[in-house]
């Protein structure tokens, strides 16, 4: 039975009811969302339409997402988890900044490799005083909207919390403690005499590790794909919100937002509640 879900700040009542007068089926109003269920087969292009005219987000679950069975979130960390690229951050304490975060841009976009622009990022960082790292973190990461929200409401399901990142394990192992998460998986930049090498130790965290930490989590905790939300803003996110039940595109790029099963571009991390049916 296809379920719309419709969500965001803007939303009320009566734009609910707009929407369910075009798609039919039944209205319910639930705590963090409103829900259409057996509504008529709405086309992609009808979806489209839909968004294009609202302030809020509209979402179709894909055919056999069972809310109830979902085991594990995993989500990106920069622009998704968190508000901040950190690579441009602390590149702005080298005074590069720009630079740094052209080629951060066009890697989210696809129009790079990744694991070249992430090699010639960090190249960039060669001798910069790794205080800049925690000034990073202590004066410019904030959690995106909803963050709290969305994980209190997991934790109480019993749902694992995964933060995989193209970025630094100085960020992700920090939020890990701070934010109680369950897994983390990132990049371990390479220094020397409190400052950075400008290199990366070991391999780098890309598109395919991504997906293959995903696949590990769900051999570890003996899950299906099926039972897995995945969640990221940019191209290096694809591989790994491609096989998971239910594919979220944060706030996104085009490809991105084109390829995922849902977006969001209104509502904030609590939007995860209403695709769960949280009341």
């Amino acid at each position: 039975m296809p379920t719309i879900i419709l969500q965001g700040s803007q939303l009320n009542r009566d734009k609910a009811s707009s929407i369910v007068q075009r798609t039919g089926g039944s209205l319910k109003h639930c705590a963090h969302h409103y829900k259409i269920s057996g509504s008529n087969n709405v086309s992609a292009k009808q979806l489209a339409g839909f968004r294009a005219m609202a302030d809020f987000d509209i979402n179709l679950l894909p055919t056999g997402f069972d809310p109830a069975r979902v085991k594990l979130l995993i989500t990106d960390m920069d622009s998704t988890f968190i508000g901040i690229e950190c690579i441009d951050e602390i590149a702005d304490f080298a005074n590069l900044k720009p630079q740094v975060a052209e080629i951060t841009e066009a890697a989210m976009r696809g129009e790079i490799d990744f694991e070249t622009s992430l090699k010639k990022r960090v190249s960039l960082l060669d001798g910069l005083d790794t205080a800049a790292l925690q000034k990073v973190y202590d004066e410019r990461l904030t959690l995106n909207p909803g963050a709290e929200q969305m994980l209190a409401a997991l934790k109480t399901k019993g749902i694992k919390i995964a933060l995989v990142s193209g970025g630094f394990t100085f960020f992700t192992e920090r939020l890990k403690a701070r934010c109680q998460l369950d897994y983390t998986h990132a990049n371990v930049l390479d220094e020397s005499n409190g400052k950075l090498s400008g290199k990366v130790v070991g391999s780098i965290v890309g598109a395919e590790a991504k997906e293959a930490f995903l696949r590990q989590l769900c051999a570890e905790l003996n899950i299906e794909l099926s039972q897995t939300i995945a969640m990221g803003d940019g191209a290096n996110d694809l591989k790994m919100m491609s096989p998971a039940g239910l594919s979220i595109a944060y706030h996104a790029k085009p490809a991105v937002q084109a390829a995922a099963d849902v977006a969001f571009n209104y509502c904030g991390l609590e939007g995860v509640l209403g695709l769960l049916d949280c009341e």
